[in-house]
């Protein structure tokens, strides 16, 4: 169950209370609203506004317009590719998801040489991996 929203009628009553001089924890504890709303209150632009829940960005992206433009801009995470449709990047990973395209699975380190090296007498079944960076020297 949500919590409903307090009333425009006791919202004034409480800000006319700051307002005349009264202490925010006085306030809140008198008429029982948390201070941190008495706070938003006090610092938002319309007081009396209530604020809506839900998505706030388009949540629909075309499919086409996607997929061409990953050919075209095959490098690019999806937190540009969100900036770029203006949607979230939920919206992207779900939409790359139906059109079937993964994520890059490319865990190399780029001019990194892989070496294996035992740390552990032969017969175990542990070994570590480590990873050199090239010198350019």
């Amino acid at each position: 169950m949500f919590p409903m929203a307090h009333s425009p009628d006791l919202r004034k009553r409480i800000l006319d209370f700051v307002e005349a001089g009264g202490k925010k924890s006085e306030a809140s504890r008198l008429f029982s609203v948390a201070r941190s709303t008495i706070d938003r209150w006090l610092a938002a632009d319309d007081p009396f506004a209530i604020r809506k829940t839900g998505p706030k960005k388009m949540r629909v992206i075309d499919e086409e317009a996607l997929r061409k433009h990953v050919a075209d801009f095959p490098d690019l995470t999806q937190k540009e590719r969100a900036a770029h449709f203006g949607v979230s990047e939920f919206c992207i990973g779900y939409g790359l998801r139906k059109l079937g395209i993964t994520r890059k699975k490319d865990t190399r380190i780029q001019g990194a040489v892989r070496r294996e090296t035992t740390s552990l007498p032969s017969g175990t079944r542990r070994e570590t991996r480590r990873w050199e960076k090239d010198s350019l020297c």
